[in-house]
């Protein structure tokens, strides 16, 4: 069963904003880089959240960024529930982002280009 309207959009960007909070002042895992939460999608039926992290430096750090976010899921997913104030808070999965990285890559390209002509 879908959810009518916009309230996915509007859970997911209530839930972004949290997490995103949660990461930069409540987390203390040493493995948890410098990720930023890029964007959040949720399910129509509010059942799943996938959460797409940006995380500076190598792929290694990345790899320990997302393992220790993963260790991370049950507290976050509580402190998501009593803060929303939500019956079901959503099954959370966190996914590297690479937009940024792609968009650098692109700029670098556009550069290359006008350089040459």
């Amino acid at each position: 069963m879908n959810v009518p309207g916009r309230r996915a959009e509007r859970l997911a960007d209530q839930i972004r904003a949290e997490v995103a909070e949660m990461i930069s002042a409540e987390l203390t895992d040493p493995r948890i880089g410098f990720a930023t939460v890029t964007r959040v999608e949720v399910s129509g039926d509010l059942h799943h959240a996938r959460m797409f992290v940006s995380v500076l430096g190598s792929p290694e750090v990345q790899q320990k960024s997302l393992e220790g976010l993963a260790s991370a899921m049950g507290f976050m997913r509580r402190e998501i529930g009593q803060r929303l104030r939500l019956r079901r808070v959503p099954e959370l999965t966190f996914v590297l982002d690479h937009g940024p990285e792609q968009n650098e890559r692109l700029e670098i390209l556009l550069r290359k280009l006008k350089s040459e002509q």
